[in-house]
C-alpha cells in the first residue's frame, strides 16, 4: 500500500506539525486517529504557549490587594499537558516498536520493511 502524502493543520507550530507529518508517516491512521493526533498536537502547541508566558512572567502574579496567586497560563499549560498525555495515550503512539497483535484497529505500522 502506498503511502500517502498528508499535509499538518496551518494553525500548529512548524515542530509540532512536522510531527504530525512524522506521525502520519509511520501509522495507517484511520480518520478518527488523525483527529486524535491532532488535538494532541493543538494540546502540545498549547502547552509551549502556556510555558512562555510562564517563563517571561514567572508562575506567580500579584493580585490587586497585594497578595500572589498562581499566574493563569499554570492551569493552561497543566492542563494541556494532561490532555497531550492522555491523547498520546489514546493513540497508543508512546510504545517502542509495536507489533501488530499490539496495536489498536487502525493503527497498524507502515514502517517500511513491515
Amino acid at each position: 500500500m502506498p503511502n500517502k502524502t498528508h499535509k499538518a493543520p496551518g494553525h500548529l507550530a512548524h515542530d509540532t506539525a512536522a510531527w504530525w507529518i512524522h506521525v502520519h508517516a509511520d501509522f495507517d491512521l484511520e480518520p478518527h486517529h488523525t483527529r486524535l493526533l491532532t488535538l494532541a498536537c493543538e494540546a502540545y502547541d498549547r502547552c509551549a504557549q502556556a510555558r512562555c508566558l510562564i517563563d517571561q512572567d514567572g508562575p506567580v502574579t500579584r493580585t490587586t490587594d497585594g497578595g500572589i496567586k498562581a499566574h493563569p497560563a499554570v492551569a493552561i499549560e497543566r492542563d494541556a499537558r494532561l490532555a497531550f498525555a492522555r491523547l498520546l495515550r489514546e493513540l497508543d503512539l508512546d510504545t517502542e516498536s509495536p507489533t501488530e497483535r499490539a496495536r489498536p484497529p487502525g493503527l497498524r505500522s507502515n514502517r517500511r520493511g513491515t
